[in-house]
């Protein structure tokens, strides 16, 4: 299968480490607002909380945006890979039920950020969930429907 020209160098030099935030950016095929539909991004979130639950990781913020996600956690043991695949093909299955089809739904790939140490998680975490805001869906972060974050995020 070819991929597109960027995709090897987006995982050349990742790796992954268990118990290390990861900041992962991933969009929808086309950049089609999927992900506007209300039970699409909920299937999307659904499968985000059971990867967390079988111990793959752990959410510590999120947003799914109309024609993207950026999702922070703390890897567990499956790869940094192996956890965005078994993400991308659970939640394509589930999308492409509702939607009574089996069209791509994610684009090949990822963009991944390892914190650095030296990096505020929770500032981090307030960067993810302000999405919304900042592309003007929404005038503050409450209005928004479909985000989560560890701490607690003030408009402010």
């Amino acid at each position: 299968m070819d991929q597109p020209s960027g995709y090897r160098a987006l995982r050349r030099g990742r790796v992954s480490i268990p118990g290390q935030p990861y900041l992962v950016t991933t969009v929808t095929a086309g950049r089609q607002a999927l992900l506007r539909d209300f039970w699409h991004a909920r299937a999307v979130i659904r499968v985000m909380r059971d990867l967390e639950t079988e111990g793959a990781l752990h959410t510590l913020a999120f947003v799914v945006m109309p024609d993207h996600m950026h999702w922070l956690f703390e890897l567990g043991d499956p790869s940094l890979s192996r956890v965005m695949q078994s993400f991308k093909t659970r939640s394509a299955r589930r999308i492409n039920e509702l939607r009574h089809n089996h069209a791509p739904v994610w684009q090949a790939g990822f963009h991944d950020h390892a914190v650095r140490r030296e990096e505020n998680v929770a500032l981090l975490a307030r960067y993810v969930v302000m999405n919304p805001v900042r592309a003007q869906l929404v005038t503050e972060v409450g209005a928004y429907p479909f985000w989560d974050c560890a701490w607690e995020i003030e408009d402010g």
